[in-house]
């Protein structure tokens, strides 16, 4: 068995909406899970020993909002590696809205159901950077029969991608496919706000309300929003979770934030990027996003990041998304930037900067030492103190 021991950590960030701040500044992992969480614990003479030198892990972000095809490049915007890149961002896990960008994507219900099953199995076996990505969200088509759903789940599909999204648009048949995706255990995303790709259209409140998803899609805009109208019926007439983008309009989170504080539904906000789009691709997205729902929408950092960690994890029922025994050991290091203002690594996100990230661990083993794309943390972790 393997066993490695973080220790001397600042603080420990939960990832927890209900406690999102832990009391202790060790983590014990033993092969690629969490055994333990606490003060002073010890490891064996042969355990890998990793000191924070006094700041902050969190577990792995996980982006509930990305759109991958087949490999680590985006057709998009003519990039290769941005996903491992974003490894170096804190992320850890990405959820597929949707390989819409596929070169030569088939269509038609053969089609659709066909891309949905390669990326489910493609993903299942391909992880650049350490990354895990949990593909193949079906894009609904006309013709789908039930037995296609039960057929999808058999083989590993588990979850739509944007419902709305392109030229399918029979809102009563969509309707009864995510029935039949609900019933097979599949979790649902709707596309919400203004129409994207060709062939989308503006979708709202009156079709989220009829479909009734699990995630009502980048409240704040993929890339435009919909009306603050819209925004307050999803929040208060659905449970659907309620997800910031950074490919978004900013400008929105913070009326996002205030009609969720006014339905009680804080605990269903989810983060994501909503990248590669026409905004780009931004490794950095899920730090930022967090840093403008803290520093715009008022919310405490570390609530922000259980946002884009174990809220998400919890949509999905995934291990993943917290720091606590028996769950994957998926963490991120980090710390206040040299020549920030602030103290540590969640002061940074309050006042809307990006950390430094100097270590990123992916089931247990250190898979980056030294973040490339976040600026230098003023606490840099050492092996073997």
């Amino acid at each position: 068995m393997s066993e490695t021991l973080i220790h001397n950590i600042g603080q420990i960030v939960s990832g927890d909406f209900a406690a999102p701040l832990i009391k202790g500044d060790s983590i014990l992992i033993h092969n690629s899970s969490i055994a333990a969480v606490g003060h002073g614990l010890a490891a064996g003479a042969d355990a890998t020993k990793i000191s924070a030198n006094g700041a902050t892990v969190m577990p792995g972000l996980i982006d509930s909002h990305v759109h991958p095809v087949i490999g680590d490049y985006s057709p998009r915007q003519k990039v290769v590696d941005f996903i491992a890149s974003c490894v170096h961002g804190g992320v850890t896990r990405m959820i597929s809205a949707g390989e819409v960008h596929m070169p030569g994507r088939p269509t038609g219900a053969i089609g659709t159901k066909s891309m949905a099953i390669l990326a489910a199995k493609a993903w299942d076996h391909y992880r650049p950077g350490g990354m895990k990505v949990l593909g193949g969200g079906l894009l609904l088509q006309a013709g789908l029969t039930e037995a296609d759903f039960d057929e999808m789940a058999t083989a590993g599909v588990k979850h739509l991608g944007e419902v709305g999204l392109g030229g399918f648009h029979d809102w009563e048949e969509i309707a009864e496919m995510v029935r039949w995706a609900k019933r097979c255990g599949m979790t649902v995303m709707m596309h919400i706000g203004g129409a994207s790709i060709p062939g989308s259209e503006a979708i709202g409140a009156e079709h989220a309300l009829k479909v009734q998803p699990h995630i009502a899609s980048h409240l704040n805009g993929g890339p435009t929003a919909p009306s603050l109208a819209d925004i307050e019926r999803i929040s208060a007439e659905t449970d659907a979770a309620l997800e910031i983008i950074q490919c978004g309009n900013a400008a929105v989170i913070p009326r996002i934030l205030d009609l969720a504080r006014q339905y009680n539904a804080l605990d269903r906000v989810v983060i994501g990027s909503d990248m590669p789009s026409g905004s780009g691709v931004i490794p950095l997205g899920m730090l930022r996003t967090i840093g403008w729902v803290s520093a715009l929408g008022d919310i405490p950092p570390e609530t922000a990041i259980a946002m884009a960690t174990g809220t998400t994890a919890s949509i999905y029922k995934l291990r993943a998304g917290r720091i606590a025994p028996g769950l994957e050991a998926d963490l991120v290091i980090m710390d206040a930037p040299i020549g920030s203002v602030a103290d540590d690594a969640l002061e940074t996100l309050k006042i809307g900067d990006t950390p430094g990230i100097s270590g990123v661990i992916i089931d247990g083993e250190l898979v980056i030492r030294k973040s490339v794309n976040t600026p230098p943390a003023r606490r840099q972790l050492e092996i073997g103190s």
